[in-house]
């Protein structure tokens, strides 16, 4: 393990040799660490509720049932928080980020395989019926060796890429990475907010960027991903906050003027309003989760 700020970067046991590795663990005690790994994680945790989860620019109480699949570089953890149930199971699977190229996954029947990993990077959590379908195959993975083990983790990850009701749960600003939607246009507007979220973006020039009237431009982005200009250039201005209230000592108002907030007062309402949290709150729980325990003590691996 290696500590950057109080996020832990993990050196998983996962091999080049191998495709993917999954360990098991029953706690006595429910913590794990704010952490991050190269690789993708498909995360199983059974009779938790109460306890905390903390993805990336999310932190949010889970139930008894939690799925999450994380992707490469995500911080992430979940500690006790209100959970005192001495039962808690997990099953962790973490494959290589390489494991599916880009080559494999443009085939017509990876779309939705493909969709999902891209999305990985944000973190991705189940519904509850979604994992009770597949709960009973993640629990016996370990059971099975060689080629069939690497044909059941793909037949996983092909249902719950299919499932209704996901959720995502970060903002992609908030690990830098890049834009995916099914439109040129829209991704370069993201690419051009993101480049520019630090100073004033008005509606006009970011229509200006894409070649469009401010009118049809508005229209146009309210139908593509469901969120105004203005509320999309603020997620990326709260993801690149999130990130800086986390791994600087930077205080909060200068935080919020470095990405392009024109007033502390409302930089701390449209935070709480998205994140649930004051600035202060979010960057004391990921101070907090950054002391938790060892995030494998106890775990019982196998690689396949």
């Amino acid at each position: 393990m290696m500590m950057t700020s109080n996020v832990i970067r993990e050196i998983t046991p996962l091999t080049s040799g191998d495709c993917f590795t999954v360990f098991s663990r029953v706690n006595e005690k429910f913590d794990t660490p704010l952490h991050y790994h190269n690789e993708y994680e498909l995360h199983l945790i059974l009779n938790a509720k109460g306890a905390k989860r903390v993805v990336g620019g999310n932190i949010d109480v889970i139930d008894d049932l939690e799925l999450a699949l994380i992707g490469p570089n995500l911080y992430h953890g979940w500690f006790a928080n209100l959970c005192d149930n001495e039962n808690v199971t997990e099953i962790i699977i973490q494959f290589h980020s390489d494991l599916f190229d880009e080559n494999f996954l443009k085939r017509n029947q990876l779309s939705y395989l493909k969709g999902m990993l891209q999305n990985a990077p944000k973190g991705i959590i189940f519904s509850p019926k979604t994992i009770e379908t597949v709960k009973d195959r993640i629990l016996a993975l370990n059971k099975k060796s060689g080629f069939t083990s690497v044909l059941e983790l793909l037949s996983i990850l092909h249902e719950l890429s299919t499932s209704p009701d996901t959720k995502t749960l970060s903002d992609l600003s908030f690990i830098n990475e890049k834009f995916h939607h099914n439109s040129k246009r829209i991704e370069k507007v993201f690419e051009h907010m993101n480049n520019n979220y630090n100073r004033r973006v008005t509606l006009a020039e970011a229509a200006r960027v894409v070649h469009m009237p401010e009118a049809s431009f508005s229209r146009y982005m309210k139908k593509r991903t469901g969120k105004t200009f203005t509320d999309s250039l603020n997620e990326i201005r709260l993801g690149h906050a999130s990130r800086m209230l986390i791994d600087s000592s930077t205080t909060v108002a200068e935080i919020a003027y470095e990405c392009g907030f024109n007033n502390i007062s409302n930089f701390n309402r449209i935070f709480k309003r998205k994140k649930q949290f004051t600035p202060n709150e979010f960057r004391s729980t990921y101070m907090l989760a950054g002391f938790a325990l060892n995030p494998h003590t106890g775990l019982k691996a196998s690689v396949a």
